[in-house]
C-alpha cells in the first residue's frame, strides 16, 4: 500500500502548491526550454543564505522531475533549504533581456562586506572566489564580449603577474568565455590558485565596465595604468625636434617601467634593473650583480629577463615605440652615449636576441 505523505503545516502545504506552481511554469516547451539543462546553481546569487548544497549542481530539468517527497528526504536538507530550492526555481522564471542572466536582477539584501550589491568578497573587502555564482560569472563573460575584450591577455588585465602563473599569462580571455565556473575548476591544471586568478581578472573588468554603453563612433581599450603616459610621451618625442634628456627618460619611461616591474616581478628584480640601469650611480654588470648576490651569473641573466617577459604582456607596444625613438636619435646624429639611458631601457625591457644579456654591456 503507497504511503501517503502527511502534510504538517500549513507552511508545507504552501512549499509544495509553490513547488508544483514554478514546475509547470518550467516545463512550458515554448519558454523556458532552454534552461532546463542549466545547474540549479547559475540563479544562485553570493549573498544568499541557506543554500541547498545538495542540489546546486544538480539541472533544473533533473530536479523538476525528482518528487517533493524524495526531494525533501534528501539528507541535510530541511524545510528552509527546501524553500530556497523553490525559491531559486522561482528565480529562474523571471523574464530579462537576452544579454542579463536569468535572475541577474533579483538580489538579497547586501550583508557587511557587500556594500556593493553581488560582489563576491569577504568581510574584509577581499575578493573571494568560492562565492562566485554561475549567475554572476555569466554577467562577467557577458561585459568582456559586449565591448569585445575576448583577444585581451589574461595577464595584461590581472592585478599583478606576481600572482598569476606564468603558463596562463598569455591565455586570452576568450578562451574561458564557453567554460561555466564549474567546468573551469575541473580543467586540467586549474587548481583554486588559478581558478581565482581567472575569475578576478572577469570580475574587476566587469566593475570597471558595467555601467559603459558601447559607442559606434569610439572604441574601448583597456591597458595597464602606466601604458598611456609613457606612450603619450614617446609619441610627444617622435614628432619633436628635440632628442629627449636622460632627466626625461627617467621620468617619463624608466620609472614607470620600474614601478610595473616592482609590482609585477618582485624587489630582487626591481633592484637589479635599477643597478643595470644605472640609476643610483654607475650601471653594474651582471658579473659585479652576480657577486653582490652570491649567485651565479645565469641566475643573474635569469631574473633580468624577467623584465622583457613583464613588458611581452603588459606592453607589448613599447617594442616599436622605443625602438622607434632610438632610431630616431641615430637618425638625427646623436651618438650611443648621448642616448645612453634611452637605448640601455630598451635593451633591458625589450631585448632583440641580440641582445639578450649575452655578454656585459660596455659602458
Amino acid at each position: 500500500m503507497m504511503r501517503v505523505t502527511k502534510v504538517a503545516s500549513a507552511e508545507d502545504y504552501q512549499l509544495i502548491s509553490s513547488f508544483d506552481e514554478v514546475k509547470r511554469a518550467l516545463l512550458d516547451e515554448n519558454k523556458f526550454s532552454d534552461r532546463l539543462e542549466k545547474p540549479l546553481a547559475y540563479w544562485a546569487l553570493p549573498n544568499d543564505r541557506r543554500l541547498p548544497l545538495a542540489f546546486l549542481g544538480r539541472s533544473l530539468g533533473d530536479l523538476l522531475a525528482t518528487p517533493f517527497e524524495e526531494l525533501s528526504a534528501t539528507p541535510g536538507i530541511g524545510q528552509k533549504k527546501i524553500s530556497s530550492l523553490v525559491r531559486l526555481l522561482h528565480r529562474a522564471t523571471k523574464e530579462e533581456p537576452h544579454s542579463t542572466p536569468y535572475g541577474a536582477q533579483e538580489q538579497a539584501p547586501a550583508t557587511q562586506g557587500d556594500e556593493i550589491l553581488g560582489m563576491p568578497c569577504s568581510p574584509d573587502g577581499q575578493f573571494d572566489h568560492t562565492l562566485v555564482s554561475e549567475l554572476l560569472w555569466a554577467k562577467w563573460r557577458d561585459s568582456v564580449r559586449l565591448h569585445n575584450l575576448q583577444h585581451e591577455k589574461l595577464g595584461r588585465l590581472a592585478s599583478s603577474l606576481a600572482e598569476v602563473p606564468t603558463v596562463i599569462w598569455n591565455t586570452p580571455l576568450s578562451f574561458y568565455l564557453d567554460y561555466t565556473v564549474a567546468e573551469i575548476r575541473r580543467l586540467k591544471t586549474h587548481g583554486e590558485k588559478r581558478v581565482r586568478v581567472v575569475l578576478e581578472v572577469f570580475f574587476r573588468i566587469h566593475q570597471m565596465l558595467e555601467n559603459v554603453q558601447p559607442q559606434t563612433q569610439f572604441a574601448l581599450k583597456l591597458q595597464p595604468n602606466f601604458v598611456p603616459t609613457v606612450e603619450r610621451f614617446v609619441l610627444d618625442k617622435l614628432v619633436d625636434d628635440n632628442q629627449p634628456s636622460e632627466d626625461d627618460v627617467r621620468a617619463y619611461i624608466a620609472d614607470a617601467l620600474l614601478k610595473q616591474i616592482k609590482l609585477d616581478a618582485g624587489d630582487t628584480v626591481f633592484d637589479l634593473a635599477v643597478g643595470r640601469l644605472g640609476l643610483g650611480g654607475k650601471p653594474q654588470s651582471v658579473r659585479m650583480q652576480a657577486r653582490m648576490l652570491g649567485v651565479t651569473r645565469a641566475r643573474i641573466y635569469q631574473l633580468l629577463e624577467d623584465c622583457s617577459k613583464v613588458m611581452s604582456v603588459r606592453w607589448p607596444e613599447g617594442q616599436a615605440l622605443l625602438a622607434t625613438l632610438v632610431q630616431k636619435g641615430i637618425n638625427a646624429g646623436h651618438s650611443p652615449i648621448e642616448q645612453r639611458l634611452l637605448i640601455a631601457v630598451r635593451e633591458l625591457f625589450f631585448p632583440t636576441k641580440l641582445e639578450s644579456f649575452e655578454e656585459d654591456p660596455q659602458i
